[in-house]
């Protein structure tokens, strides 16, 4: 089996990943390593704050990660780079919120320690995994200390795309937009990682769009690639009302029973350590002094549970419209880049069926329903108006 490093990008110029440290588990991304690498060396081409771009999937984090290894590890000091990407150093601070928002006071905090001289390393970094999650009044927060920082600290932004951050942020930073490898390339990578079978591991890659992570969890657990399978046929099948009532049920449940399996064991695990720090043993009541702290886990806790259904419900929306991009390809008799081909009878039948306006309609609809999630719209009452108008081609 060929090792990563041996796997050649189809239809990109350069190989993946280069094989040595901070950089090894960058894939796909050579422009960008060597920009970084040439910013973390020579200080006339460090910008004081970066903005990584790329889909979900493309490798951002990672990139903005390797690139905090380089500017704070002295070149060859393997040992702090290790401690960099293992996030435990002292002169990275990083947020990477599990929440439906960016909190105000979480970007204050990392205001505060911008501010911090570097403790044993070359540079102080601020890495922001989610910096599309801040509010417009979040965003403020970082303005002077993205303006005027020290002359040691560096942020590294991440978002799938500059036009998710407010122009005064966007004006302040320097925007490394990451590259998308193509299908063959994603289940070439991942078919070395996971061992899978080369046909599972393109069908993978081609119902993830090519995200890498989500590739990798389809191509190892069948159940999810069940699971995906099962929802786009239910919404094939939606012929009224009734059925899209059922079949929004159906995704809000398995999407919630997704991410209780995701959250209950690290919740428990979190709680469990909390009170072994506060000295209360299992079982044993909680003294008022520390029910605030108590409170304050279960709460960051739900809104984590909140963050979870969201995103998988996203990712369920996602796929929907890969499925509806398909049938406008064959409307357009552009049959060859088909993401579903699994499904390809059912939707030569539906664009059949449906004028090319009608699927625009649903594709229209379901990048507001997108957007009616994130402004806290209830998940089942969102999903319910997107199959209405699938099911009748009008808009509640």
């Amino acid at each position: 089996m060929r090792s990563d490093a041996e796997i050649r990008l189809v239809g990109m110029e350069a190989v993946a990943p280069v094989a040595e440290l901070p950089w090894t588990d960058v894939w796909g991304q050579d422009a960008a390593v060597t920009a970084l690498r040439n910013a973390a060396t020579h200080p006339d081409a460090l910008s004081h704050a970066w903005l990584i771009t790329g889909p979900p999937g493309s490798g951002r984090s990672t990139l903005a990660y390797a690139f905090a290894a380089a500017l704070i590890a002295e070149p060859g000091d393997a040992a702090a780079m290790k401690q960099v990407l293992a996030g435990t150093h002292p002169d990275l601070t990083a947020l990477r919120t599990e929440q439906v928002i960016i909190r105000i006071d979480e970007a204050r905090r990392l205001v505060e320690r911008a501010y911090f001289a570097p403790s044993i390393g070359r540079y102080r970094v601020i890495v922001v995994e989610d910096a599309d999650r801040m509010t417009e009044r979040t965003s403020n927060v970082l303005l002077k200390a993205l303006e005027e920082p020290p002359e040691r600290t560096v942020w590294v932004l991440c978002a799938p795309s500059d036009a998710d951050l407010l122009p005064t942020i966007r004006s302040r930073v320097r925007t490394l937009r990451l590259r998308e490898p193509d299908v063959a390339a994603v289940a070439a990578l991942v078919a070395a990682r996971t061992g899978a079978a080369p046909a599972v591991a393109e069908q993978s890659a081609r119902h993830a769009q090519r995200h890498i992570g989500m590739a990798q969890r389809l191509a190892t657990d069948a159940a999810a690639r069940e699971r995906r399978d099962e929802t786009l046929r239910a919404v094939l099948g939606v012929r009224g009302v009734g059925d899209a009532v059922d079949v929004a049920g159906r995704i809000v449940q398995v999407a919630s029973e997704d991410a209780k399996a995701l959250t209950a064991e690290r919740d428990e695990s979190e709680r469990s350590s909390l009170l072994r720090t506060l000295g209360i043993a299992d079982g044993a009541a909680i003294p008022p002094a520390v029910r605030s702290q108590i409170s304050a886990l279960e709460d960051d806790q739900k809104r984590r549970a909140t963050r979870s259904l969201r995103d998988g419900i996203d990712r369920v929306l996602t796929d929907l419209q890969s499925m509806f991009r398909d049938v406008l390809m064959l409307q357009y008799e552009r049959e060859g880049d088909l993401i579903n081909r699994e499904l390809e009878d059912d939707l030569r039948a539906l664009a059949r069926a449906w004028p090319p306006a009608r699927t625009l309609d649903v594709v229209d609809r379901l990048a507001a329903t997108r957007q009616n999630l994130e402004q806290n719209v209830a998940p089942a009452l969102a999903l319910e108006s997107l199959l209405i108008t699938v099911a009748t081609g009008r808009t509640p």
